[in-house]
């Protein structure tokens, strides 16, 4: 297979990695809490309340979410998706990496869970929409 197009998709992939790499890095925050912290004893303790519970969460969903932006990102390159639908695509699932955001925003800094929601209807919006123009498309597609 060849790439006719990297514009889109390439955002998804670099974006993913990027924030792989700083969710990668809050897990090991998150290991040292656990187990070298002087409090880990309480951080053990209250893992699954508040915003321990929060915290792990966000840590998952930012890590799940970067690695479907790589994913999507190189399904955009290779897949005949017309371009504005792409660009569609590539944005509201780039949008989704809000959720693990907002998560930690929320719990850090008392921020309301508007970028929760967005973040989730956007990443779900995207994952459908571009199902759905997978499921539409012809082998002998081409980019518009």
């Amino acid at each position: 297979m060849k790439v006719k197009e990297v514009k889109y998709g390439k955002r998804n992939i670099a974006a993913g990695l990027f924030f792989m790499a700083g969710f990668m890095a809050y897990g090991f925050a998150l290991i040292y809490m656990r187990d070298f912290a002087p409090d880990k004893v309480a951080w053990i303790a209250d893992a699954n309340n508040g915003t321990h519970f929060e915290a792990r969460l966000a840590h998952v969903h930012g890590n799940l979410f970067a690695l479907l932006n790589i994913v999507f990102g190189f399904l955009l390159m290779y897949l005949p998706v017309p371009a504005k639908k792409a660009n569609i695509i590539s944005w509201t699932i780039l949008l989704g990496m809000l959720m693990p955001l907002g998560i930690m925003g929320e719990f850090l800094l008392g921020l309301p869970p508007i970028f929760v929601v967005l973040g989730a209807i956007s990443i779900v919006f995207g994952t459908a929409y571009f199902g759905w123009t997978v499921k539409g498309l012809n082998s002998a597609a081409s980019r518009e």
